[in-house]
């Protein structure tokens, strides 16, 4: 099967999620925006810290990030929620999210007359809404046309020794499909850095990559700190990590074997189709937030020590090879391949039954996550609070 179903969006792009996004874009407006998104079933809101006191590339991260967001395909209609003297400016990001053909509404709270009036209005704008999304129908969507993410978080060494490599053997089959993979987390391919590097399709993406590595490491420099008092982390450890570079070697084989075709800032939209790389931090959800904003349709997220984040916008499947670990939080993960190391199962197994599993949730299954309500968000800063 070849194709799933989905919804294909104004602007040509496929959505394989018609979500009612509420946006907050400043701190001040996350209690509102959250008590409207609870008036309105199955909508989600993205509550965060940011959208004031920020200037530069770091108020750019944020529009960004909170503009990619309601670009996502699975967005089918925002309501933008402002305060009214924030620096973000809430009809920049409207027109920003308008460009992807999606209707977009903007309050703010202090023309509305405070948090009571602007949650009535609010609820009755995005009761609307949600009408208007309600009544798109699903079609058929080739399969070349999904764009996923891989992400590790609470790695053990069953990560490295099976999960991953099972991961990898799916996202080359979404390659030869036709679709695009994006895997990020810089600091987590330090020590393999040259791994990756080899496979980029010309010499100026390999340059890019190293770049980037290099930035995040001067950056650690400046601070003044070693990254190897936070990565490997203490759960790493204790799962059987011993290293940076042992962590790195295991976390890049989640991304398969296809050459890397570029390297895209955090949140920036992928140019074509294929593998790339995003630089982001390893931290799960900035990471993970960052993959929504560039406009993946889903993240496959493995996990040794187990994990219960998912997203707001795209599903994620959790998938583990820690057969411990599934028994005790089989709530939260979506597919076992530990059977890889009891010797029951291949590595072309293991990676069919990951592919299976994105499939279904591609055409509509609900991921773990997404059953309990995970909807966890946030951005990645680079400058300092004003």
């Amino acid at each position: 099967m070849n194709t799933i179903q989905g919804y294909r969006r104004a602007n040509g792009q496929i959505g394989i999620r018609n979500h009612l996004l509420i946006i907050p874009t400043v701190i001040c407006a996350n209690q509102v925006s959250s008590r409207i998104s609870q008036l309105v079933p199955d909508s989600v809101a993205i509550p965060h810290q940011h959208g004031c006191s920020q200037i530069g590339a770091d108020k750019d991260r944020t529009f960004n990030v909170l503009a990619g967001t309601g670009k996502n395909p699975n967005v089918g209609a925002v309501l933008i929620i402002s305060l009214g003297c924030e620096v973000m400016n809430p009809y920049e990001l409207a027109d920003a999210i308008k460009a992807a053909g999606k209707p977009v509404e903007v309050l703010d709270i202090q023309s509305c007359g405070g948090s009571i009036r602007t949650i009535q209005e609010g609820a009755e704008i995005a009761r609307r809404l949600k009408r208007e999304i309600d009544s798109m129908e699903k079609t058929e969507i080739p399969l070349r046309e999904l764009t996923i993410g891989v992400k590790c978080g609470g790695s053990d060494a069953t990560s490295g020794l099976a999960s991953n490599p099972a991961l990898g053997h799916a996202a080359d089959s979404l390659i030869r499909e036709g679709g695009s993979v994006v895997i990020g987390e810089t600091t987590e391919i330090i020590g393999a850095e040259h791994v990756l590097a080899s496979r980029c399709v010309t010499p100026d993406v390999s340059r890019r990559l190293y770049h980037i590595v290099n930035r995040f490491e001067r950056e650690i420099e400046r601070m003044g700190a070693d990254m190897r008092g936070g990565n490997p982390s203490p759960g790493n450890i204790a799962g059987g990590l011993t290293t940076i570079e042992e962590k790195s070697l295991g976390c890049i084989s989640k991304c398969g074997t296809a050459p890397i075709q570029g390297v895209v800032e955090y949140a920036e939209t992928l140019p074509g189709k294929g593998l790339y790389f995003m630089d982001s931090p390893g931290n799960d959800i900035e990471c993970v937030s960052g993959m929504a904003a560039a406009g993946v349709h889903l993240v496959c997220f493995t996990t040794g020590r187990g994990t219960p984040t998912g997203s707001a916008v795209v599903p994620v499947i959790k998938i583990t090879a820690n057969k411990r670990m599934y028994e005790r939080m089989s709530d939260n993960i979506d597919v076992d391949v530990s059977g890889m190391l009891d010797g029951v199962m291949g590595l072309e197994q293991a990676g069919t039954v990951i592919w299976d599993e994105i499939r279904e949730v591609a055409g509509g299954k609900l991921t773990k996550a997404e059953i309990l309500g995970h909807t966890e968000f946030s951005i990645n800063r680079i400058g300092p609070s004003l």
